[in-house]
């Protein structure tokens, strides 16, 4: 019986002994980094990128302080390296409905996901649709998934 309560107490101290504490993560904080216009509000963001000159891309779900849906679901802003806004890209895009993901590529091509319309958008530097693989559900397509 002996053997017994002293291998419970080995099993149950063991993850006492195992725990370490986690590594203190040394960071700066710059508080209110990115600067927005008065009428620009910065929703669930989903996605964040840096293209080679520093300019900060943020994929966001939405500009509204309710519910979004369509167009108003999802938004890309393009911020420089200072964070200054510099524009908002595909505006009120056919293809946006709930954001997901920014990547930007060594071309500095800009490539978002969009989860709720199930396609891949590729936009050139400039900010101009290059490539849109996917294709969005519409009503006649019930039950084809």
């Amino acid at each position: 019986m002996k053997h017994f309560f002293l291998a419970c107490a080995l099993v149950f101290a063991t993850p006492a002994f195992a725990q370490q504490q986690p590594p203190e993560i040394r960071f700066h904080s710059a508080p209110d980094f990115l600067q927005f216009p008065p009428d620009l509000y910065l929703g669930e963001v989903t996605g964040v990128a840096v293209n080679a000159q520093g300019h900060i891309f943020v994929f966001s779900r939405g500009n509204t302080t309710g519910p979004a849906y369509a167009a108003a679901a999802a938004q890309l802003l393009e911020f420089g390296p200072d964070g200054k806004f510099l524009r908002e890209i595909g505006h009120n895009l056919y293809a946006w409905s709930f954001a997901h993901t920014v990547k930007v590529d060594q071309q500095g091509n800009i490539w978002v996901t969009d989860k709720g319309s199930d396609m891949v958008i590729r936009f050139n530097p400039a900010g101009r649709v290059g490539l849109v693989f996917g294709r969005k559900q519409e009503a006649s397509d019930e039950g084809t998934e």
